[in-house]
Order: structure tokens, then C-alpha cells, then sequence
């Protein structure tokens, strides 16, 4: 195992069969862009999608609760072929709780990528809540772990290998691009 990684980390990651992320500050930089005719802009990392389809490839479910509603995060949630996608939910305790009664999935088994307080109640619940390094000083002090680039950034990336690591898959998943 990566010497990097917490040990309690590792453990907790080890059961992960579903990771549920944030998308404003976790799946972007957490910054609103409008255009002149009042469009919506969002930039979306391209490492963080290859990242959520490694996941995939290798059996683990993720999908999104946020809580803003956005056209533009569907069209993405849609290449991604993301699911659950749960949007305009500011509860996302109730909006998880919920997606649990028609899931058979544990609290252990579930992994949470937020950023804010609206992210609070999640993160201290899943068997493994995660914080990028943007993510807010609350956040930070009651997730089990904080990665090293920010949201927008490569963050979902860096959750992705960790998981992938510490269920012995990321060798082999590595492996396919040589």
C-alpha cells in the first residue's frame, strides 16, 4: 500500500462501492461563470472524468448530490454515464438517506467528495468523506482525508486512485494503457 495514504484511509477506501461527489467546488473550481446572454459556463477537469470511468471499469458506482440544478451537469453526468445524479437538494443528508432506501449499499461502502458546509452532515456519515484541498476549514477538520489538488483541479483524479490503490485495482487498471 502507498505510503502517502493514511492507514485508516486505506481501510475505509478498501470498502468503497459507491463514491458520491459534490460539483461546485469539487467537480469544478467552485466559481459561477455567466456569459453575457446569461448562459452558464462550467469547466469540467478531463483527468477527473477519466478518473470516475477508471472507477467504473472496475466495479464501483459514482454518481452526484448537489445542490444546484444545471443543464450543463447533466450533459456531463451523461457522458460520464453517472448515477445517481441528484440535483437541487441543499439537504444532501435527506437527499443520500433517501437514494439508500432504494440502494443495498451501507454507509461504509459509500465514499463523499465535498467542499462547504451545505457538504457537512455527508462527510461525517460516509465510511469515507474526502475534502479537496480547497475545501473549507470545517471540511477539512471533519473529513478523513483532504486531498492534495483542489476542486476543478484534478481532485476526483487523486479520490480515484486512492480507492483504486487500496482495493488492489489501480495495477491492473494502469496496466490497460501500456
Amino acid at each position: 500500500m502507498n505510503e502517502n495514504y493514511p492507514l485508516s484511509v486505506l481501510k475505509a477506501a478498501k470498502n468503497i462501492r459507491l463514491l458520491l461527489l459534490d460539483v461546485d467546488g469539487v467537480l469544478t473550481d467552485g466559481r459561477l461563470y455567466y456569459g453575457n446572454s446569461g448562459e452558464e459556463l462550467k469547466a469540467f477537469n478531463i483527468q477527473d472524468g477519466l478518473g470516475i470511468k477508471l472507477l467504473q471499469r472496475s466495479g464501483i458506482e459514482v454518481g452526484i448530490i448537489t445542490g444546484r440544478n444545471s443543464a450543463l451537469l447533466q450533459r456531463r453526468a451523461d457522458e460520464l454515464s453517472l448515477d445517481p445524479v441528484v440535483q437541487g437538494r441543499e439537504d444532501k443528508w435527506t437527499a443520500l438517506t433517501e437514494l439508500m432506501e432504494h440502494m443495498e449499499i451501507g454507509l461504509e461502502e459509500i465514499a463523499f467528495v465535498g467542499d462547504d458546509l451545505p457538504d457537512l452532515a455527508v462527510i461525517r456519515r460516509v465510511g469515507l468523506g474526502i475534502t479537496p484541498a480547497n475545501g473549507s476549514a470545517t471540511l477539512a477538520s471533519q473529513a478523513h482525508w483532504q486531498t492534495e489538488k483542489s476542486g476543478g483541479d484534478g481532485a476526483v483524479r487523486e479520490v480515484a486512485e486512492l480507492i483504486l490503490e487500496a482495493q488492489g485495482k489501480l495495477g491492473s487498471v494502469l496496466a490497460t494503457f501500456q
